[in-house]
């Protein structure tokens, strides 16, 4: 822990800005698209195909922001994620997923947390707002210590680091791309896949602006959080690397999980029937 703290002690980067920076389009055949010189980008889906893009820079802790809207009307089917992963064979992942809905019905949040290749963390929750008549702000910080994501600056959930009290695996040595896609899953999406696709209101579109990254670029297998600065990083505010919830956001935190949260694995006693999970087990 004390050499993770010191590898990230140093110079922090910050992207903002110009999502031509930042990312590419990965795959849609130009369903995906960045617009506005910069300043917005869209996906879409159609019968054909969806769309997906993926962060330029490979992250190693940081707190990450992106402004997106959902896909508006009657989206049953689809599925809007935005998350990071390792992509190897053992990976870590932190999923933010948005299950889409038929008119009037809440979207889900859907959460999950991989650990060298191992999920089942899953937690959801519902909106408490509408994700498609504006942008909304979601929110991954990840520092050696805990992993909170927030809505709107608001905790909703947290995955603390318990490697070294109860030996529950945390990401914390694999770098991580940014990846977001909009793709058909109405096998499962929408009621357990019992509302299919109208594909009658395709294409669908979610939008993507005013994303920042106050993080640790990896790149050739150093960190920018180690390094001197060079003249493309700027100084930015490390109180990331340490923060925690303090005392108005731990209840935010309760709020949203009493009022909001619709699965908790935690919770969830006939899925494990040997157990819950350790982390389960402990008050946290």
């Amino acid at each position: 822990m004390l050499l993770m703290l010191l590898l990230v002690s140093s110079i922090l980067v910050c992207y903002a800005g110009n999502l031509n920076e930042d990312f590419d389009i990965t795959w849609g055949d130009g369903r995906g698209k960045i617009l506005n010189n910069g300043q917005l980008l869209t996906l879409s889906l159609d019968r054909a195909s969806g769309s997906g893009f993926q962060s330029k820079h490979e992250y190693l802790f940081g707190k990450i922001d992106m402004q997106i809207k959902l896909v508006p009307g009657n989206s049953a089917g689809t599925v809007t994620t935005y998350y990071l992963s390792s992509k190897r064979s053992t990976w870590d992942e932190i999923d933010l997923e948005f299950l889409g809905n038929l008119s009037g019905d809440p979207y889900i949040l859907h959460t999950n947390i991989y650990t060298q290749g191992k999920g089942d963390r899953e937690q959801q929750f519902y909106l408490w707002f509408d994700p498609t008549s504006n942008f909304h702000t979601y929110s991954i910080l990840w520092n050696p210590q805990r992993i909170i994501l927030s809505v709107d600056g608001t905790p909703i959930r947290e995955f603390k680091n318990l490697e070294a009290s109860i030996g529950v695996p945390f990401p914390k040595s694999q770098p991580m791309r940014i990846f977001s896609s909009l793709w058909n899953a109405d096998d499962w999406a929408t009621r357990g896949g019992l509302v299919k696709t109208d594909w009658s209101q395709a294409p669908f579109a979610a939008s993507y602006r005013n994303f920042n990254a106050n993080a640790c670029v990896w790149s050739s297998g150093a960190s920018s959080c180690s390094s001197s600065s060079s003249s493309t990083s700027r100084p930015t505010s490390k109180s990331w690397l340490t923060e925690v919830l303090d005392t108005s956001k731990q209840e935010r935190l309760k709020w949203v999980q009493k009022n909001y949260m619709i699965y908790n694995y935690c919770i969830d006693i006939k899925r494990f029937p040997q157990g819950l999970p350790p982390e389960c087990r402990i008050k946290l």
